[in-house]
C-alpha cells in the first residue's frame, strides 16, 4: 500500500511527540537519569512542535513560516544533541546557541531571496551536524553500556545524518542534472526514514537507560556495601570464570587469602564505627597495590581475598608483603590513642595441584591459619611451593 507524504509527515509528527511522552514518563521512573531523559523529552516535543509548524508554515507565519519552522525543528535536534552529551558529563550549549543564530542569519540574509533553496537544501547541513554530533556522543560514551544497543542508536542517528548531508550536498546537483522530480523521491525517502529516527532513536535510548540501570543493579548485588569492593558472589562467580580461562591457557593464577589479626579486640575496644574503618583502609590498601585484573572481594566479616591472573607464587608473595607492609604503618587513631592493625596472609597458586577456585581458596586459607599461628603480620604460602617463610618487614 503506497502511503502519501501528508500522511507519512503527520505519521512522523505523531511518533515524535509519542516518544516525547514515553521519555517524560520514563524519566520519573529513573532518578539517576531524570535530567536526560527529560531534556530528550523536551527535544522530541521541540521537533514534533517544529514539524507541525512546518506543515503549516505559510498558512500560519506567512512569510517567516519556513524560518521560524525551521528553527524550531534545530533547536529540537540539538536538544536531543545536548541530552545525549549529558549521558557523558557534557553539554552544546555554546554550539548549539551559535549554529541557531548562524542559521537565523542565513534566512535573514537568503531566506528572502531564495527561500525554496535555503527551505530544502542549506536548512538540511546543521540537522545532518547536530545528528551527526549526536552519533559521536553515543559512539564515545565511557558512561552508556556498550552493547547491540548503543550500536544501533549510534547506526540511526549516524543514518540520520547522512540523509540530510545527502540532501544539502548531493540533492542539488542530482536535481540540476536528471530534473525537479528527484524532490519527491528524496522527501518521501526522509519522510520514511524520519518515522524510523523519530521512534528507533528514544526507543533504542530508553534501552541504554534500562539497561544501564539493569547493570548498576547487577554491580551493585556483587559489591560489598562498607569496603566497595567484591563481595562473596562476585568472587565465586569471576574466579571460576578466571581459572577456568587461564588455566586452559596455561598461565598461572594464584590467590592471596587476608585476615585482619585479633580484630575483635578492636571492635570491643574502640567500637564497630572504628572496625568498620579500619575495614575501610585494609580494602584501599589492597586496592591501590593490585591491578585492574584483579579480583578483589570481602568474603567475610575481616576476611578478604584477591585473586591474581597471571600472577605466579614469587608475584603475588611480592604483592601480599607489600600490602601487609602498607597497612602495619598506616596511621589509624581514636582519641589521639594509636591503634595497631596488622594482616596475616595466606598464598596459594594453580600451580598448587588446584582445579578450582573452591580448593585454591581452602589451600590459600591452610596458609592463612599457619601464618595466624606463627604470630600473624605475615605471608605463608601452601606446603606445595613453600619457599622460605619471612615475616613482613613490618614484623622485623
Amino acid at each position: 500500500m503506497k502511503v502519501d507524504l501528508a500522511t507519512l509527515y503527520f505519521l512522523v509528527i505523531g511518533t515524535l511527540l509519542a516518544s516525547s511522552a514515553m521519555l517524560y514518563w520514563e524519566h520519573l521512573s529513573h532518578p539517576k537519569r531524570a535530567r536526560e531523559l527529560r531534556m530528550l523529552a523536551i527535544g522530541y516535543a521541540t521537533l514534533g512542535t517544529g514539524c507541525a509548524l512546518a506543515a503549516f508554515r505559510n498558512a500560519l507565519l506567512g512569510a517567516a513560516g519556513p524560518a521560524v519552522s525551521n528553527l524550531v525543528i534545530l533547536s529540537g535536534y540539538l536538544l536531543v544533541l545536548h541530552g545525549v552529551a549529558m549521558f557523558n558529563g557534557r553539554q552544546y550549549r555554546v554550539g548549539s546557541i551559535a549554529l541557531l543564530l548562524l542559521m537565523a542569519l542565513i534566512w535573514t540574509i537568503g531566506g528572502m531571496r531564495w527561500p525554496a533553496a535555503v527551505w530544502m537544501y542549506v536548512s538540511a547541513l546543521p540537522i545532518a551536524l547536530a545528528s551527526a554530533l549526536t552519533a559521536v556522543e553515543l559512539l564515545r560514551g565511557d558512561r552508556l553500556p556498550a552493547g547491540q544497543s548503543r550500536r544501533f542508536a549510534v547506526a540511526v542517528a549516524g543514518l540520520h545524518a547522512l540523509i540530510y548531508a545527502f540532501r544539502a550536498l548531493v540533492l542539488p546537483w542530482l536535481v540540476a542534472r536528471f530534473g525537479p522530480h528527484l524532490l519527491a523521491v528524496s522527501s518521501q525517502i526522509t519522510m520514511y526514514e524520519g518515522v524510523l529516527y523519530s521512534f528507533i532513536l528514544p526507543m533504542t535510548l530508553l534501552r541504554l537507560t534500562r539497561e544501564e540501570i539493569h547493570a548498576e543493579l547487577l554491580k551493585e548485588s556483587r559489591t560489598d556495601y562498607l569496603t566497595r569492593l567484591g563481595n562473596r558472589k562476585l568472587f565465586f562467580e569471576e574466579g571460576e570464570r578466571i581459572i577456568r580461562d587461564y588455566e586452559t591457557a596455561g598461565r598461572p593464577v594464584s590467590l592471596l587469602a587476608f585476615d585482619l589479626d585479633h580484630f575483635k579486640r578492636i571492635n570491643d575496644r574502640y567500637g564497630h564505627k572504628t572496625g568498620d574503618e579500619v575495614l575501610q583502609s585494609f580494602a584501599a590498601t589492597v586496592r591501590s597495590a593490585t591491578g585492574a585484573d584483579a579480583i578483589l572481594a570481602r568474603i567475610g566479616g575481616e576476611e578478604f581475598a584477591a585473586l591474581l591472573p597471571g600472577y605466579d607464587s614469587a608475584r603475588a608473595k611480592a604483592l601480599g608483603e607489600t600490602v601487609a607492609s602498607r597497612f602495619a604503618t598506616m596511621s589509624h587513631r581514636v582519641d589521639g590513642e594509636p591503634i595497631r592493625a596488622t594482616v596475616s596472609i595466606g598464598l596459594a597458586g594453580t600451580s598448587d595441584t588446584t582445579a578450582s577456585l573452591t580448593e585454591l581458596l581452602s589451600a590459600a586459607d591452610r596458609a592463612l591459619y599457619r601464618a595466624k599461628s606463627l604470630g600473624g603480620n605475615r605471608l605463608e604460602q601452601t606446603p606445595e611451593t613453600t619457599v622460605p617463610a619471612t615475616a613482613c618487614s613490618s614484623s622485623h
